[in-house]
């Protein structure tokens, strides 16, 4: 397994482009199995989680052929349609095959997804949104087995997506990719409003969907006959970028981000902007409104000293979960106390035991996490649990004195494109090794 050596305490300065995002590219994904046309998506990141959904929709008889960041897909054979388990485990995000291959293929087979350690997330209302269309729904040794009726198209309806937790994203994505092929108009009520799920809706409407109000609670969607190709661009990744925010504020630097989604990331910059971080576009002149929101220019710069702020995880427009331990981060070196709430995965917590083994001083209350501010941190061995949390502790290592082993950073890989390359373009001292390489020079690699 490979680790991140990361030598701490180095400013960053330079510029970054902000890759296409991984949480849209999953469903845009998945959705080429609503057509047998062939469809061309831009901007792909490369990453684990990316070539795991290309070789799941290769054993469902996709033609993939990938250049540089395009991808060109084909369904040619439509009559696979069991995602197995060694696949799916991988990743949450694959669960979104079900309702294309259900819509276009009659019934589908999926295995129930892997994914993060952050909590319990289920499907059920991936199941729930799909049975009001009129699926049959049945699960048989670990996989979900899905049927259109007996007059063999899903049929619209009005879909509610509420959860405990808010909407459902990756719901609202399946539910909405199987309207577009049913009969009828179909409402889904409490949809989430993500920029993903715009970006979905664009490309489904571009291969002949009809989708209204995406990016609002309630999508409507009237079912069409079938659907063609399409060249599609990719939005990129608010993640990522706020990530990058993060990593600058944590080091008081400046650098500046191209290809920045500042259109989707409103509360993120609200609150950095609150902590005393400067998010200052230069692409236009203030006051002029941008041809391309989601595709600024800006220039990042920290202040001396970090501002304690308060932050609640929400569903978008709120702040997001996924920036979450990034914050967390970062506010270990502000002056004062904060407070993180967590609204969505309350279990979300699992980087607070290592950021206090870099000496962050973080005491958790139940979905409630104060962290008061230290003058510094030290590097130590570290081990990361999930995608998010991973990039909390590389922030965290880029801001202490010393040393700091990131263990298990295959979770990186799933979420960031050659993480410890680009961040040591602009500054950085991170090295990926072998756990041999790392004791061939004498370094422990054991955290947590």
């Amino acid at each position: 397994m490979d680790v991140f050596v990361i030598e701490g305490g180095r400013k960053l300065s330079g510029s970054l482009r902000v890759n296409g995002s991984k949480n849209a590219a999953l469903p845009l994904l998945a959705a080429t199995l609503l057509t047998d046309q062939p469809v061309t998506l831009r901007d792909v990141p490369e990453l684990s989680d990316i070539r795991n959904m290309l070789r799941l929709l290769g054993e469902l008889g996709v033609e993939v052929e990938r250049d540089g960041t395009s991808v060109k897909l084909q369904a040619v054979d439509e009559t696979e349609v069991h995602a197995r388990y060694d696949i799916v485990r991988t990743m949450r995000a694959s669960i979104c095959v079900l309702g294309p291959v259900l819509a276009r293929r009659g019934s589908a087979r999926v295995s129930m997804p892997g994914g993060c350690a952050i909590g319990q997330r289920p499907v059920d209302l991936h199941l729930r949104g799909l049975e009001a269309l009129g699926a049959t729904i049945e699960l048989d040794g670990g996989d979900i087995i899905a049927r259109v009726p007996k007059s063999g198209r899903l049929i619209g309806d009005t879909v509610f997506l509420g959860g405990p937790f808010g909407s459902t994203v990756l719901g609202t994505a399946n539910v909405m990719s199987a309207a577009t092929l049913a009969q009828g108009t179909t409402v889904i009520e409490c949809a989430a409003c993500e920029p993903e799920i715009v970006d979905l809706a664009d490309m489904l409407n571009a291969m002949g969907a009809k989708i209204s109000g995406a990016g609002s609670p309630r999508v409507t969607i009237e079912g069409v006959e079938s659907l063609g190709g399409v060249d599609h661009t990719i939005i990129p990744d608010r993640i990522e970028a706020g990530t990058y925010m993060c990593a600058a504020a944590a080091t008081g630097s400046t650098i500046e981000l191209t290809n920045c989604p500042l259109d989707a990331m409103m509360s993120a910059v609200d609150r950095l902007e609150a902590v005393g971080v400067h998010i200052d576009p230069t692409d236009h002149p203030r006051g002029v409104t941008p041809d391309q929101p989601l595709r600024r220019t800006c220039t990042i710069s920290a202040p001396d000293q970090l501002r304690p702020v308060q932050i609640t995880t929400q569903p978008h427009p709120g702040f997001p979960t996924d920036l979450q331990a990034q914050f967390m981060a970062m506010m270990c070196l502000a002056s004062g106390n904060s407070v993180i709430t967590e609204k969505i995965f309350p279990e979300r917590f699992l980087h607070v035991a290592e950021l206090v083994r870099m000496g962050a001083q973080v005491h958790r209350h139940g979905t409630t996490a104060v962290i008061s501010g230290v003058n510094g941190l030290t590097g130590a061995p570290v081990m990361a649990s999930d995608l998010r949390a991973s990039a909390c502790l590389v922030i965290a290592g880029m801001a202490a004195q010393g040393t700091t082993i990131v263990n298990r950073v295959y979770h990186i890989d799933r979420g960031y494109e050659k993480l410890e390359e680009r961040l040591s373009s602009i500054g950085a001292s991170i090295t990926r090794m072998t756990e041999d390489q790392l004791s061939e020079q004498g370094l422990a690699s054991t955290g947590g």
